[in-house]
């Protein structure tokens, strides 16, 4: 894009306009947890595989209402929530993970998080070694991770158990970032328009290249769609065949990292056992702050995460639709790793 312009100025926010507010927290109600706490029991009857579970299967009340105009705020509005308020102690993992599934079913529909089809994957430390080409951030544990977006229109974490310090979960608002490098710089932001390489981590299909390119922002129906993954950038320039970083778009990451470390543009997020946190993945990059697991006390961090098609965005651009037909999709599993009860 030659002349990009500011964009969804209604969905653009700072750190002064986040902290001190408590709208963007939805603490369920008494009657709420009973109403999840219902739904799940019902759910039980058809099923303990939330594969099959949809959402009739889980029925609920006015909770029903309150999602609805969550999902309204995550695509047309701020873009990240904190749900808190589910005792994690009166249910099992498998409990916890059926009621993350309910609620994440009234936000959207399911899609797959990688090559082994996962719907509901986890999010805690599996050994992997960060130098690994294959590793993705879900399996790295201990280290920060830096600013990116996932693949889903929202993504959304649930917290099981947390570590016994740090990995605060951090949120930046990619709407402002993208608007101020258009202000600021606007030939910096025309170079993220334009497509940029992406390692697939070993997850590509069979004979396909072991690269993709997709741009970072897109206009779409007068709509920002922003892609942003620095790591999987830098580590496409290991396939000679893929295409080379240009110095603009160089420094046009360098600058976005900036900008997205700069207390400025974003806040913090500290998920207790039982909150859920969901974010629209277009408008708001996440991170997190390094921790450390304490396994012989149990404390060790695990969340699990959802990857979901919200009904509310009616249009996207061609390579944001739906990954559930892809070679990801034709198996729906689900990633059942032991956590701390």
């Amino acid at each position: 894009m030659a002349n990009p312009q500011v964009l969804e100025t209604h969905a653009e926010w700072h750190r002064n306009d986040i902290d001190g507010a408590s709208d963007w927290i939805e603490t369920l109600t008494h009657d709420e947890l009973d109403e999840l706490d219902q739904a799940l029991h019902h759910a039980q009857t058809k099923s303990d595989d939330l594969r099959e579970i949809s959402k009739d299967d889980f029925p609920l009340g006015r909770l029903k209402q309150r999602l609805k105009k969550i999902e309204g705020d995550l695509i047309n509005g701020r873009g990240f929530v904190q749900i808190r308020g589910i005792p994690r102690q009166n249910y099992t993992n498998d409990e916890m993970c059926m009621l993350y599934w309910g609620i994440g079913m009234y936000l959207g529909d399911p899609w797959p998080q990688n090559k082994y089809g996962h719907i509901l994957g986890d999010v805690t430390d599996q050994g992997k070694d960060p130098s690994d080409n294959t590793s993705r951030g879900n399996e790295l544990g201990g280290i920060a991770l830096p600013y990116h977006s996932d693949g889903s229109d929202l993504v959304g974490l649930m917290c099981l158990q947390k570590a016994r310090s740090g990995g605060a979960s951090a949120i930046c608002n990619a709407v402002a970032v993208h608007n101020d490098l258009v202000r600021q710089r606007p030939d910096l932001a025309a170079e993220m328009y334009k497509p940029q390489p992406y390692d697939y981590r070993g997850e590509q299909k069979e004979g396909s290249t072991p690269f993709y390119e997709i741009p970072t922002f897109t206009k779409w129906a007068d709509r920002l769609f922003v892609r942003y993954i620095r790591p999987y950038i830098l580590a496409s320039q290991r396939h000679d065949d893929a295409p080379r970083i240009t110095p603009l778009a160089e420094e046009a990451m360098q600058m976005m990292d900036e900008m997205c470390n700069d207390p400025h543009y974003n806040t913090y997020m500290d998920l207790a056992p039982g909150d859920i946190q969901f974010i629209n993945n277009y408008h708001v990059l996440h991170a997190r702050k390094e921790y450390v697991d304490d396994p012989e006390t149990g404390e060790v961090r695990h969340l699990k995460r959802l990857w979901l098609a919200t009904n509310v965005l009616e249009d996207r651009p061609p390579h944001f639709q739906s990954n559930v037909g892809s070679h990801w999709g034709k198996k729906k599993t689900v990633s059942r790793l032991d956590a701390a009860e």
